[in-house]
């Protein structure tokens, strides 16, 4: 019984799922973020070469 009321109380895996959790956050915003500067960056580049024809 005292090795389920041990388990119970155990806080290191919800620590863990937390940081799991912001892990995932921060790349999913990475992510977005790259998306979102690759396409304006390739229209710049499209944008210069229909400039230099």
């Amino acid at each position: 019984m005292n090795l389920i009321k041990n388990f119970i109380a155990e806080e290191d895996g919800v620590t863990a799922i937390e940081y799991a959790l912001i892990a995932a956050l921060v790349a999913a915003v990475i992510a977005a973020a790259v998306t979102t500067l690759g396409t304006n960056i390739s229209a710049m580049f499209k944008k210069v070469a229909d400039l230099i024809k």
